[in-house]
């Protein structure tokens, strides 16, 4: 709706007039975070963006039920960092901890939901954020406990495990773009197409397997339109970012294309798909401008002179850009034949130079990006562990490729 920009004073006032009561979502990239407004609401918002979600608290008429969602959230998360372990345990162990955790959680929800009595809108968005992280706990068990153990869970769930499906309206309008239901249905999709039968293959071949089956359940399960087409372009937009084999590719998009009925982000896909197309093996890497330490734009054409590795990073992953750069320096001693040029896709010049004069990363070629847009268009940046190993003339050895793979180094060799 609007693009809000800071007062000198670092505070910032907008005033709608005429809004339409529900569920909003605000923005400071990279995170977000929703606020509900009610006919007749007045709301004030303080928000530390060094400590986004931690920091975020309201004020004023219709404050009571916006800090319960942050209460919430921040439980979720607080429940994410302790519950890691959980999903290593036996059935029944697994799912009273988790029963234990949703309760708790429960609790609180009744007794704010009495407290404030909101209306039957709201709840569905707070009673929506209760149910599905929960929910989604259990659709990841199987997975992630396979992951771990190796054991197949599933002959051991109890028939009764996946019950609540039954009561949950996919093709519910409002939770089109909620993020604990997208997060869920990808939990689920995720849970319901995998197969060991697929295991002896290899993991491109998989990886295509495992996200036509997830287009399938899809078509299956969406009834509304809006809602399907979504889902359909998230599926497609996580594969084309993952799998860059080029006759897989072209199956998946046709498939992709026979089910999804909005043409506009037919759009969007085909370019993911052409951009991915250009930065096969053996193409010119294609060009984008950098801004270097002193504040001078170069192009990156410009900047390869010998076998190069690029690799990025932004400040909100300060532990990624630390680690990142490590294994830089360790893959420096063994093949001093490449350059390694690391590129910040942050667009602050002074945060960035503040941050490298706290580390004594030698020999590491540093720059940022002067455009993201073009960046993340040309090159298909949109995961940060994302590295591309460039020959010397130029041209792409293996654009989609990450430093911390077991076997980045082979394709050094």
């Amino acid at each position: 709706m609007d693009t809000i920009v800071l007062n000198p004073d670092n505070t910032f006032f907008k005033k709608f007039d005429s809004l339409t009561p529900g569920l909003y979502s605000f923005k400071h990239e990279p995170e977000y975070q929703y606020v509900y407004f009610d006919k007749n609401d007045s709301l004030m918002v303080r928000i530390n963006s060094q400590d986004f979600d931690e920091s975020i608290i309201f004020c004023g008429r219709g404050d009571e039920k916006n800090n319960f969602l942050m209460e919430l959230f921040l439980k979720n998360e607080h429940d994410k960092n302790v519950m890691f372990n959980v999903f290593d345990e036996e059935v029944a162990q697994f799912t009273t901890k988790i029963d234990s955790s949703y309760q708790s959680k429960k609790k609180f929800y009744d007794t704010k939901k009495e407290k404030i009595e909101w209306n039957n809108d709201f709840d569905q968005y707070a009673k929506g954020m209760l149910d599905f992280y929960h929910y989604s706990k259990k659709e990841l068990y199987p997975v992630v406990h396979n992951m771990r153990s190796g054991e197949n869970i599933e002959k051991k769930l109890p028939s009764n495990f996946y019950d609540y499906r039954k009561d949950i309206d996919f093709n519910h309008k409002e939770f089109t773009n909620f993020s604990p239901f997208v997060r869920y249905l990808s939990n689920m999709m995720n849970n319901l197409s995998a197969n060991e039968k697929w295991s002896d293959r290899s993991p491109v071949d998989r990886a295509f397997l495992t996200n036509s089956k997830k287009l399938q359940i899809a078509d299956s399960i969406f009834k509304n339109e809006k809602i399907k087409n979504t889902i359909l372009d998230n599926i497609a937009f996580t594969y084309l970012l993952e799998d860059q084999n080029i006759i897989n590719n072209k199956k998946f998009l046709e498939q992709y294309h026979s089910l999804s009925t909005d043409k506009n982000q037919h759009n969007e896909i085909k370019k993911i798909g052409d951009a991915i197309q250009s930065l096969k093996e053996n193409n010119p890497l294609p060009n984008a401008n950098l801004v270097t330490l002193s504040n001078k734009v170069v192009s990156i054409k410009s900047q390869i002179n010998k076998k190069t590795v690029i690799f990025f990073w932004t400040k909100n992953l300060e532990s990624h850009f630390v680690a990142a750069h490590k294994r830089v320096l360790d893959l420096q001693k063994r093949h001093p034949d490449y350059d390694f040029i690391s590129v910040c896709v942050d667009d602050n010049q002074a945060k960035w130079q503040s941050l490298l004069k706290n580390y004594k990363f030698d020999g590491i070629r540093e720059y940022r990006v002067q455009n993201f847009e073009d960046v993340k268009n040309n090159w298909v940046v949109n995961k940060i562990h994302r590295t591309m190993i460039i020959n010397a003339d130029g041209t792409i050895k293996n654009a989609f490729v990450s430093l911390f793979d077991v076997k980045f180094e082979t394709n050094l060799k």
